[in-house]
């Protein structure tokens, strides 16, 4: 699949880098001047052509020369077959303008491509896991969780669509000291229900949500006092495997109504039943990154460039979650196979990230391999105030909460409308609202009017044209070039959004798109006394309603074809 924007860019870049090597080879730069590398850009300034090299400035302190000077020679006999004009602009940018035709382009491509117009090959079937959300299984999801769903789920849609051979992973905390507390919880919950509260005091420590309460009414009604009389540990583990399997259920289904399908939910108890975990303690033993100390196991974390030494094992031998993850990771990259990792994770795991990392180079895994992506806190806001509660439940905002009140569309969309590592207050009134400040309902509105002016005009015998049997050379308007411009971009924008681990360029995309779109409409008839420039129209505006469906499918976004 094609991506104009990238093959350009490079077609450009080695044809500045030509024109340095050949300047160097006629003695009219140094030789200093040969290792620098002429990339090709595209300017923000729109004004400063479609694409832009600062090699100049770059090459002026290893030539002794000025920026310009060294622009003229290079640009003298610079061109190509898509190139109109090559201009000198300021002290020395290079800047590209491409011939009209180069525009046209993406119009048969996507006419060729169609739902498939975005996908590259890019990443080469790379084996790239996304591990996303992983909120721990004693307790509903909230909102933190939907922001790290939205994020990791549209990152891996972007990489999938670059060409890598993704998986979507949920890990499961379903062993270690949450799990006891989990169990000491739902055991005095369950025993004050016979016994009464007075009776059965519950631990300081424990999960005091009433989730907690409503698992064990649950039970309770199922199979009554069966357990009451059992021994404690047998009693806490049927009641946890009972609750965790409810729990993990009411989270697939939270996850299906967020459309979020994931290829594996991996337990961190078969870590432990595999012996995967006291392998990995045992091989940093061996590596000498262990030490005991107050009846604990230490991993020397401050030897591999972390801040402190971590506790592996516990002083009551229960490995901590730290010894479970370096396992988990390990399991990733060792026994699945995966060339890169991908963690999802809330900015409180700053600190986690290296000693992560660390631990991987001991292991003599690549520590690049393992990248991150930590996401900054949401606030709720509705009428420009802080929310902390549910309005329908009084309670914290769960994910369930959200997805009713402003839908899926609107939770999946405003989730990635910021970068993951900026802060985001997430407007519930303008989520809800059916107008154009709604940035999803504007794109959304974007494609519907597209499909109703399509469908009008099929009406009058006026069907979309194939690319073979329209004029492009008559969209030449200033807004329809824009359109232009920003259908070529679509493949490039997926690949960066993958590269960056930044989706929110995709949301960012479609909106510009459809602000585009808009503003076409509003300047060009569609219909007009010219049949060629109407069909010409008709193609382009099929083509900008291809480009939102499928940016929106990345989003995991519905396309509604009336509105």
């Amino acid at each position: 699949m094609s991506n104009q924007i990238r093959e350009t860019k490079a077609a450009l870049s080695v044809l500045v880098q030509q024109a340095l090597d050949k300047a160097v080879q006629q003695g009219k730069l140094p030789e200093q001047c040969a290792g620098v590398c002429a990339q090709v850009e595209i300017p923000k300034d729109k004004g400063n052509g479609d694409f832009a090299s600062t090699v100049c400035m770059r090459l002026a302190k290893p030539a002794k020369m000025a920026p310009r000077a060294i622009a003229e020679i290079l640009t003298d006999g610079l061109n190509g077959p898509d190139i109109e004009k090559v201009e000198i602009a300021g002290p020395g940018f290079i800047n590209f303008y491409m011939k009209p035709e180069w525009l046209y382009q993406p119009l048969a491509d996507i006419d060729r491509e169609q739902e498939q117009y975005g996908r590259t090959d890019l990443g080469k079937g790379q084996k790239v896991m996304v591990e996303f959300i992983s909120a721990n299984p004693t307790g509903p999801m909230h909102v933190g969780n939907a922001r790290g769903g939205a994020i990791g789920d549209v990152l891996a849609a972007a990489l999938d669509w670059s060409g890598y051979d993704v998986c979507r992973e949920f890990y499961v905390n379903d062993a270690g000291n949450q799990i006891e507390k989990f169990g000491n919880s739902l055991e005095a919950r369950y025993l004050q229900h016979f016994l009464g509260e007075d009776k059965v005091p519950f631990p300081e420590d424990g999960y005091h949500g009433a989730d907690i309460t409503q698992m064990m009414e649950e039970y309770i009604g199922l199979y009554g006092d069966q357990h009451l009389e059992e021994d404690s540990e047998m009693r806490r583990k049927a009641l946890v495997d009972y609750s965790l399997k409810r729990n993990l259920e009411k989270m697939e289904k939270t996850m299906k109504d967020f459309r979020i399908y994931y290829d594996v939910w991996f337990r961190e108890s078969s870590l432990y039943e595999s012996g995967e975990v006291q392998k990995t303690i045992d091989d940093l033993t061996k590596l000498g990154y262990t030490y005991e100390k107050e009846g604990a196991v230490w991993l020397a974390v401050t030897k591999f460039g972390g801040e402190k030494d971590e506790v592996l094992v516990r002083n009551n031998g229960i490995p901590t979650y730290f010894a479970a993850d370096i396992a988990y990771h390990r399991n990733k990259f060792v026994t699945r196979g995966f060339d890169r990792v991908i963690d999802v994770w809330g900015a409180d795991h700053h600190g986690h990230t290296a000693r992560m990392k660390g631990a991987m180079k001991v292991l003599s895994i690549d520590p690049d391999r393992l990248v991150f992506v930590l996401m900054q806190l949401v606030r709720l806001i509705r009428d420009g105030e802080v929310v902390r509660v549910s309005k329908r439940t009084g309670k914290a905002h769960t994910l369930n909460d959200l997805l009713e009140e402003t839908g899926t569309d609107a939770a999946r969309f405003f989730f990635n409308m910021r970068s993951p590592s900026s802060h985001f207050d997430f407007d519930l009134d303008l989520a809800v609202e059916q107008s154009n400040e709604n940035p999803v309902y504007y794109v959304q509105y974007a494609h519907a009017r597209i499909c109703s002016i399509i469908s009008l005009l099929a009406g009058e015998g006026i069907s979309v044209p194939d690319f073979s049997e329209i004029d492009p050379s008559l969209l030449c308007e200033k807004e329809e070039m824009e359109v232009l411009k920003l259908l070529m971009q679509f493949p490039e924008e997926l690949a960066a959004a993958g590269e960056s681990l930044d989706p929110s360029r995709i949301t960012k995309y479609t909106i510009d798109l459809a602000s585009a779109f808009h503003s076409f409409y509003n300047a060009c008839r569609v219909k007009n006394d010219d049949r060629a420039l109407t069909l010409a129209r008709l193609k382009l505006i099929d083509c900008v309603r291809t480009v939102i469906r499928n940016g929106l499918t990345v989003l995991g976004v519905t396309c509604p074809e009336h509105m």
